[in-house]
């Protein structure tokens, strides 16, 4: 699949199921901003037949190399991101993977199961990132247990292989070009913002700054009933350059770690 098609189909996918992507890039727009994203991201599982060096084969078939590894020691992840060495501005990919080992038993054996249940001919496919859920219809009672010991693996077990979240780089931007204004823009058009650690994640010394929208809350059809939990977000970035002019390209775990629990189930304002 070429560049464009794929990350056209990761948009619509995307989109079609979070309205608040689309009305976010609306507003900025009509502001006469040009949006550029910065990256994507992905979730899964350290199982070896989905693991992050799985589902990267796909981008590094259209010239994306692993540029950084980072661990989150709280929340048992471990994350690669990569970068297109063959096409300018390509947005960078950050796939992040649960280490199933360093969780319950009950945990592993609930997620070994849905892993289980895939058939066979889809992981020959190199297509899993756009697949979403394709082990069965989520259970409501697996998903509210799997949520009290980690809402990443709560969250991928009824979403499965889709992107977790775009992100704008505000670098893009001329009238609302800092975290700052872009933060307050959108919470004067009615979005709430992760608010873990601060609204802001990261510093300008860290050369990187990073905030984002809590997670749409939609319906979902359950095996008992539809209710409604958190889907995907919307992400912004500002980076900086280092003291050789370069602009900084890399992440942090610690606002990373942060930036994760835009997905943590809340109860949507009436």
């Amino acid at each position: 699949m070429e560049y464009q098609e794929l990350f056209n189909k990761f948009w619509q996918n995307y989109s079609s199921q979070n309205p608040s992507a689309n009305k976010v890039y609306q507003l900025f727009t009509q502001e006469g901003e040009q949006i550029q994203n910065d990256h994507i991201a992905f979730r899964t599982f350290n199982d070896l037949r989905l693991n992050i060096e799985v589902l990267a084969k796909i981008f590094e078939s259209i010239g994306y190399k692993a540029v950084g590894k980072y661990n989150f020691e709280e929340k048992k992840l471990r994350a690669i991101h990569y970068e297109n060495y063959k096409i300018n501005d390509a947005p960078k990919v950050f796939i992040s993977e649960l280490i199933l080992d360093k969780c319950s038993s009950y945990l592993q054996t609930t997620i070994k199961e849905a892993i289980d249940n895939i058939p066979e001919s889809e992981f020959v496919t190199g297509n899993l990132l756009l697949k979403g859920n394709i082990w069965g219809k989520p259970s409501y009672s697996v998903y509210e247990n799997l949520r009290n010991e980690s809402e990443y693996a709560a969250w991928l077990y009824v979403y499965g292989f889709r992107t977790n979240h775009f992100t704008v780089s505000i670098n893009s931007f001329k009238k609302y070009d800092t975290i700052e204004k872009v933060n307050q823009f959108v919470k004067d058009n009615g979005f709430i913002l992760n608010a873990s650690g601060g609204e802001i994640k990261g510093t300008p010394e860290m050369l990187l700054q990073q905030s984002s929208i809590m997670a749409d809350i939609i319906s979902v059809d359950f095996i008992e009933g539809n209710f409604e939990i958190p889907a995907c977000y919307y992400e912004f970035a500002l980076r900086f350059k280092d003291k050789n002019g370069f602009l900084y390209n890399g992440f942090h775990a610690k606002s990373a770690d942060k930036i994760f629990e835009s997905t943590n189930f809340y109860k949507k304002k009436q």
